[in-house]
């Protein structure tokens, strides 16, 4: 049996000279002790059937000792490496003779006892070295003194032993099916599903075991232990102990689980002074998420972003022992965005381009003849969209448009135009485009900076207002439009009503007020005004100017809300 009393403290540091008996495990004392925190505190010594959990520093080698009493005793030792590979070793020496049994003759006193066992060197048994979760199992097992030595060369690092003299009836692992892969049944550009075997300690055992999955882009996990690790050490959630300040298997609190009392603050794990412990180097936080579904054994991971390769892995709970498993982790590429068709621009022509919010649309050039300019004419409906013209790959122009823009480019012979409209955050956005190589042909009105309408209130009457808009030095048609609208209509309302692309073809005819042509060569002189009569009192109208160009297409200017005078 694996010892667990005080008197194996006391044969590795010895403070008297009292002859010592290895007793076997008394089970109802083993669990007082294991409920006992104080009783392995900075301890080398391995309970029987109870995880620890402890620290190593790079380069610093740790050695954990246990005894088996009898001959032919099954034993079972897993060690789980978390954040680095280990090098581990398990040995075995006989215990002395007086030690050993009832003896006879006078006993040689305990620092003798001591010294005899730990000079000397042990059989060894099994070694490994990596970071996988590595087992040694025997069914019948010599007594003696066990030692268990590692070491972790890369990195100071966190890991796991348990140990047990009694593997069958124990269990505390959860078993794995016989198939232990995760099959991926379901692959979309932001999801995927997963399916598994469900554990036979959940299936057969009836224990209560609840999954675990794991999404990152890195790598795949070997044990949950890894995971926590690497989770925790973004938010350096521990100040290693200083070497030789070993602490106790059992106080959780400096591995992320709570604590009822103040053992670990008492020895300075968690303050930040060198003096107690090495602060941990601050990390950006990895790409990395834990999720417990319960004892499902399908899920849908969600969320995810399109061409991008995930890893993913499943882990086996058991939850009454805390103690976990690992399915064999599988990865995935999400699929790729739907390829968006790249529309192809005719030379002249208007193409009107619907974008989603966010969203982002190709389209292509290619005049059919030699050319030495070319011209693209944006017309952007609603928000501000942002254009970039590339020529055979090279970036030409970037730009965000708001209203009416023009862009003269110069040409080359059997060029080939990609152009990318990219969309407002707000919403989906609405424009005209026009590609030529004609300079002359302009499809869209040149506007004015200030597409604003002016609206005079020293003009206002009870039946009529009078208001201004700015022209240009191109001869345009112009007209404007009425409607009434109710007292409560606001400027939220009006901005929804702002589509530029919309023209006069779109409004009833009885909302029409004139239509005029109008241009001035003094661009400070280019201003008009109209009265607009046969308005009722006290009412608001919503007033709206179309400028039209020679191709026919037309611009919206902004519309201005005006209420009448009540009482002339």
């Amino acid at each position: 049996m694996l010892l667990l009393r005080c008197p194996l403290l006391l044969l590795l540091l010895p403070l008297s000279s009292r002859p010592q008996k290895l007793p076997t495990r008394d089970e109802e004392l083993f669990q007082m002790q294991i409920r006992d925190k104080a009783f392995f505190h900075d301890s080398s010594v391995i309970p029987d059937g109870a995880e620890i959990s402890s620290y190593l520093f790079r380069d610093t080698p740790k050695r954990y000792f246990f005894v088996v009493e009898e001959d032919n005793t099954p034993l079972a030792v897993t060690v789980t490496p978390c954040d680095a590979p280990l090098e581990w070793k398990l040995s075995v020496q006989e215990l002395p003779e007086e030690a050993s049994g009832e003896g006879s003759g006078e006993p040689e006193p305990l620092e003798q006892q001591k010294q005899q066992i730990t000079n000397e060197e042990g059989t060894e048994l099994f070694s490994y070295k990596g970071n996988d979760v590595e087992y040694f199992v025997s069914s019948s097992s010599p007594s003696g003194l066990y030692q268990l030595d590692l070491l972790s060369t890369e990195k100071d690092t966190h890991f796991k032993v348990y140990a047990t003299t009694t593997p069958e009836s124990d269990q505390p692992y959860p078993e794995l099916p016989y198939d232990p892969r995760i099959d991926v049944t379901s692959l979309g550009r932001t999801t995927v599903t997963l399916a598994w075997k469900p554990s036979p300690t959940a299936s057969l055992l009836k224990q209560p075991i609840q999954y675990c999955i794991v999404i990152n882009k890195e790598h795949n996990f070997k044990s949950l232990c890894a995971v926590e690790a690497k989770l925790n050490s973004d938010d350096a959630f521990m100040m290693a102990p200083k070497p030789g300040l070993d602490f106790s298997p059992f106080d959780f609190a400096h591995f992320g689980f709570p604590s009822d009392n103040n053992s670990g603050k008492e020895r300075g794990f968690l303050k930040s002074s060198s003096k107690f412990g090495r602060q941990t180097s601050s990390k950006p936080r990895v790409d990395l998420h834990k999720v417990c579904i319960g004892n499902k054994n399908i899920f849908t991971v969600s969320d995810l972003k399109p061409d991008t390769q995930y890893y993913f892995d499943m882990f086996a709970v058991n939850t009454n022992t805390n103690m976990s498993t690992a399915y064999i982790g599988t990865f995935a590429r999400t699929k790729e965005e739907a390829k968006q068709k790249t529309v192809e621009l005719k030379d002249g022509k208007v193409t009107d381009v619907f974008i989603k919010r966010k969203g982002a649309k190709f389209l292509r050039f290619a005049p059919v003849s030699s050319h030495q300019k070319v011209t693209f004419s944006v017309h952007s409906c609603l928000d501000a969209v942002q254009i970039q013209v590339r020529r055979d790959g090279k970036l030409l122009l970037s730009q965000n448009v708001e209203g009416v823009r023009q862009f003269q480019l110069r040409g080359k012979a059997k060029a080939k135009y990609l152009i990318r409209l990219k969309g407002s955050k707000k919403g989906a956005s609405m424009l005209k485009i026009l590609a030529t190589t004609r300079p002359n042909k302009q499809s869209f009105p040149s506007l004015p900076e200030d597409t604003r309408i002016k609206a005079f209130d020293k003009l206002r009457t009870c039946s009529s207002v009078t208001v201004a808009w700015l022209g240009t030095q191109e001869r345009n048609k112009f007209c404007i439009y009425k409607r009434e609208v109710d007292d409560n209509y606001n400027e939220e309302q009006k901005k929804r009503e702002q589509n530029q692309c919309l023209g006069p073809d779109t409004r009833k005819k009885s909302e029409k007020v004139l239509c005029k042509y109008f241009h001035s060569q003094n661009i400070q002189k280019a201003v008009t005004t109209e009265t607009i009569r046969g308005l009722q009192p006290g009412k608001s109208y919503l007033l709206d100017v179309y400028v039209i160009g020679h191709g026919g297409h037309s611009v919206k200017y902004q519309s201005k809300l005006v209420k009448t005078r009540k009482f002339c």
